[in-house]
């Protein structure tokens, strides 16, 4: 399998949402940056705070809301001539406990209004997904309060180590060595 060419960290732009649970992908694709090397700048052209690391992979942090990320992500897989398969998103999972991760290729888009986006915009699922878990609240009516609110500190430290488990087998999917950092990310051992 190929290495990703694209990893897009779903969220929502704003101081007002920077801690929110519906900006963990944001968090996991800002300090992978930090992690690569990688520059993020504003690109209008993209929609986007994106940046290139030295090992040619883009990552890109989608400016237009949590709605509308397909058009900041088929804007710059376009440009850059990266086919769906290409593309890693780094989003928050509501069917997944905090502190838990899956990688997954393709598949349903869990009710996800980002990846719903996504998957309208490039015109296929067959996309790779790293689903953080961030916990249900329980009741589907409150899940649009749950999700723009800060999590508990608790459940912000099991999300951070999270975050510093996927950096540490970030060199399987760098190199498209996908089950192998499938079946470490997605163990039963992980919560």
């Amino acid at each position: 399998m190929a290495a990703p060419r694209l990893i897009v960290g779903l969220g929502n732009p704003g101081a007002e949402y920077a801690d929110t649970r519906h900006n963990a992908g944001f968090w996991l694709c800002e300090r992978l940056a930090t992690k690569l090397g990688a520059q993020l700048r504003r690109e209008p052209r993209f929609h986007g705070l994106a940046g290139r690391s030295p090992g040619q992979v883009w990552l890109l942090l989608p400016q237009t809301f949590m709605n509308c990320s397909g058009q900041a992500v088929s804007a710059l897989a376009r440009f850059h001539r990266i086919p769906p398969a290409g593309v890693l998103v780094l989003h928050d999972e509501l069917d997944l406990p905090p502190g838990a991760l899956r990688l997954k290729f393709g598949g349903g888009l869990g009710g996800h209004n980002g990846l719903k986006d996504i998957a309208a915009h490039l015109g296929t699922q067959d996309f790779w997904r790293l689903r953080i878990g961030i916990g249900h609240p329980g009741d589907r009516n409150q899940v649009v309060d749950y999700v723009l609110k800060k999590p508990r500190s608790e459940e912000r430290a099991q999300i951070d180590a999270a975050l510093d488990r996927a950096l540490d087998h970030w060199p399987l999917i760098a190199r498209g060595e996908y089950p192998a950092a499938m079946q470490q990310l997605n163990a039963k051992g992980n919560p």
